[in-house]
């Protein structure tokens, strides 16, 4: 099954909700506030997806960092970085069916989930 990670207010996060039910597309929607996340989820996304990915270095959170959290340099700082304030993880993530994917427009999940059937 897929599942969609982000937080519930997000508004991009709703668009991806939105669409994937429109397209009957089953998925489960993990909450990162709600829900929390484990150091296996972070490492296994920078892994698959890359740290530059992951990391939403645009937003108000990532401004809001001290200088020397956002300089950190090892994968474990990153990680601990994230698990401390996981509203720096890019939204939405899908990830399953082979699938670890930052972000959201209908052209590239039509792509994404072509063959993933209902669950």
């Amino acid at each position: 099954m897929l599942t969609l990670y982000g937080i519930s207010n997000c508004d991009t996060v709703r668009k991806a909700r939105k669409w994937l039910d429109a397209q009957n597309i089953a998925y489960q929607f993990h909450d990162f506030r709600k829900d929390g996340l484990s150091s296996e989820h972070i490492q296994r996304w920078i892994e698959q997806i890359g740290v530059d990915t992951l990391v939403n270095k645009r937003g108000t959170t990532w401004r809001q960092l001290p200088s020397d959290k956002r300089d950190a340099a090892s994968p474990q700082d990153i990680e601990a970085l994230l698990l401390e304030s996981p509203t720096l993880i890019k939204r939405p993530l899908l990830e399953g069916h082979g699938i670890c994917h930052v972000g959201f427009s209908e052209t590239t999940y039509t792509e994404l989930t072509n063959g993933v059937c209902d669950e």
